[in-house]
């Protein structure tokens, strides 16, 4: 199952997607995208280091999540990803090639085993940027989340700690890795 978890800042989605990922029962891997590159960073990226329980397994990448993703597939797993928008920025910043980058993370997540939750920023509902670099992300950031939602299962927006299902198809009890190949 793929669950795609999008808000606003402090909207509670990493607590929530915490806290999907401690329900599944599985073994957790944490795939931390952040890179903290000043002491506010490094204070942040501290707290949800505390946060997270000592047996979940984290994996710090900031940029070639598919890896990690295609490399722990096994169905006993669960990876939250936290968060893309974050790794959208490092992509940017590293000069990585955007396009190749999300195809790499769709293929990974179209052949894991492993029960998936993606967290990101919610950047598309405040005013347009004025930069052409912030503007060019915002746009990334969102034709990202449209992919990501249209293979998820789940797919809630996070108002205020409030879980809001926008897509539901955690019904289908057929794994990821096939879904594709029952329609070819």
């Amino acid at each position: 199952m793929i669950r795609f978890i999008i808000g606003g800042a402090r909207s509670g989605k990493s607590r929530y997607a915490e806290k999907l990922a401690s329900d599944s029962r599985k073994k957790v891997v944490y795939v931390a995208t952040a890179q903290a590159y000043d002491d506010e960073m490094k204070a942040r990226i501290q707290h949800h280091k505390e946060q997270r329980p000592d047996a979940w397994q984290t994996f710090e990448e900031p940029i070639y999540i598919s890896n990690v993703i295609s490399n722990i597939s096994f169905s006993s797993h669960c990876i939250l990803i936290d968060c893309l928008t974050l790794w959208m920025t490092n992509l940017l910043c590293e000069n990585q090639n955007i396009a190749a980058s999300k195809k790499s993370l769709l293929d990974a997540l179209s052949h894991t085993e492993s029960d998936i939750i993606l967290v990101s920023n919610e950047t598309g509902m405040g005013v347009v940027p004025l930069g052409e670099l912030t503007r060019r992300y915002c746009d990334e950031a969102g034709w990202l989340h449209q992919e990501i939602a249209a293979v998820a299962d789940q797919v809630v927006l996070m108002v205020a700690g409030i879980p809001v299902v926008i897509k539901d198809c955690s019904e289908t009890k057929i794994p990821h890795a096939l879904q594709g190949k029952l329609s070819e």
